[in-house]
């Protein structure tokens, strides 16, 4: 990507230099006269470094140099003056200036010090990516893609990350949208900022907006101190909103509002606050018949999917089943206590053959309660639970979920029917063990952080 860089001084004609001479270093310019104008197009766009002047009428070079600290202290700043003393010079470093030239300035003295001001910047942001990662350890979780169709989406997904453009994830439930969503932020700038995500459908109206606007003290019954919302709390980072075709018109009018002026307004405040946020957005619905049907704002949808990114299910990129299960089998093999030598040949052919209307997420229960029943060193296919789950899928058997009509309904609360026999054994290895969770997982063999999962995730209460 070529670095791109904002060039700022009050007479025209050192803007038109300054321009032709770093284009010619290879550089993507944009050249400025008035300060304001600058700050304002570097709020809005993004921008790799700003050389400055800092000796201009109004508003000069420090006083831009203070504002861009506040707005992105990580945005390497190189100060131009005809007039340099050390005082200026060391005021404007520890203002956070990178460094600063002296008029008339020697062309590859300036491309050298530029070339360097890009290289720590960029040594900054890989170091924000692994603080991040040590912040979470989960880190940026793997997207496991042999398909052509699955690369592409991760190709547009580095692409989409260099903008600050917002992104709708589209797919079915289970192939992957918030997998997506960390991955746009990890690509992104904005890595070593906060990844905060929330589930639309999982919240009440009311508390939905609390939770993202935040709201004043004694804005509510119960609210008995300020408290910022998740917009506030993703300062320079990534805003992911799962589910937003589940919200109502309502919010959906006050969210486009915060979308296109930066600025949200606390419950019960009278304030507008700036906030500084990449929004992702996801949907397992058809986002554009919502808005036939008058269930979704068109602007809002259009706002929304500036870059557009549709997830394929697992049915129509075969390929990437056995990577997949292969990924989820390390993963749940690495707590068991012993560990699995692997599955069976019949194992492997089913899960060819099997429809997975579930997606990628269904392949990952099967294979965890695979790795959990097993009784022998492998995983059979009776470990799996999935031949009454879903009959494999033929050759000439339509494999999409409106080919399939109402059997989908079928596959749903058989599903079910296999989450509730798993949860069953769990309570029967419990009671067993006296209630004891690190008796219980020893005898299902597993570790005991599986277990915690599996009893967090199928509400059983030990």
């Amino acid at each position: 990507m070529i670095p791109r860089i904002a060039v700022l001084d009050d007479e025209a004609r050192m803007v038109a230099i300054l321009e032709m001479v770093l284009r010619r270093f290879g550089y993507d310019v944009r050249g400025f006269s008035d300060p304001e104008a600058a700050l304002a197009a570097l709020a809005a766009e993004r921008f790799d470094l700003l050389l400055t002047d800092l000796r201009m009428p109004g508003l000069d070079g420090i006083a831009v140099l203070e504002r861009v600290r506040v707005a992105d202290p990580e945005l390497p700043v190189i100060v131009l003056t005809a007039h340099a003393t050390v005082a200026t010079a060391l005021r404007a470093v520890r203002l956070g200036a990178f460094d600063y030239v002296e008029k008339p300035f020697d062309n590859a003295a300036l491309e050298a010090l530029l070339a360097r001001a890009l290289e720590h910047s960029r040594l900054a942001r890989e170091n924000r990516y692994l603080r991040a990662e040590l912040r979470d350890r989960r880190g940026a979780p793997a997207i496991v893609a042999e398909s052509d169709a699955l690369r592409g989406v991760l190709d547009l997904v580095r692409r989409a990350a260099r903008s600050t453009a917002s992104v709708l994830v589209t797919g079915e439930s289970g192939t992957g949208k918030e997998l997506v969503a960390r991955a746009v932020h990890v690509h992104s700038d904005r890595v070593g900022g906060p990844f905060v995500a929330v589930n639309c459908r999982a919240l009440a109206p009311g508390v939905l907006e609390s939770e993202l606007f935040g709201h004043e003290r004694g804005a509510f019954t119960g609210a008995e101190r300020a408290r910022p919302g998740l917009f506030e709390r993703a300062a320079g980072g990534t805003l992911f909103l799962d589910e937003i075709g589940e919200t109502s018109l309502d919010f959906q009018a006050k969210l486009l509002r915060v979308l296109q002026d930066r600025r949200v307004l606390r419950v019960g405040g009278g304030d507008e606050r700036d906030v500084d946020f990449r929004l992702v957005a996801a949907s397992n619905r058809e986002l554009r018949r919502e808005v036939e049907a008058g269930r979704f704002r068109d602007d809002l949808y259009f706002r929304l999917a500036v870059i557009p990114i549709q997830l394929p299910p697992l049915r129509e990129r075969p390929s990437d089943v056995l990577p997949l299960a292969r990924h989820f089998f390390a993963r749940a093999n690495a707590e068991r206590t012993p560990p699995l030598a692997g599955w069976s040949d019949e194992v492997e052919k089913l899960l060819l053959h099997h429809a997975w209307p579930g997606n990628a997420r269904e392949l990952e229960n099967a294979i965890e309660r695979g790795v959990v029943l097993a009784r022998g060193e492998r995983i059979e296919v009776e470990d799996l639970m999935l031949d009454s789950l879903d009959a494999p899928r033929g050759a000439d058997e339509p494999a999409s979920r409106e080919a399939r009509g109402a059997d989908a309904a079928e596959d749903e609360s058989l599903r079910d029917f296999l989450d509730r026999a798993t949860a069953e054994k769990l309570r029967a290895a419990l009671a067993a063990a006296g209630g004891s969770k690190s008796e219980a997982a020893r005898r299902l063999g597993i570790d005991r952080t599986t277990l915690y999962r599996l009893l967090e995730r199928l509400g059983v209460v030990g």
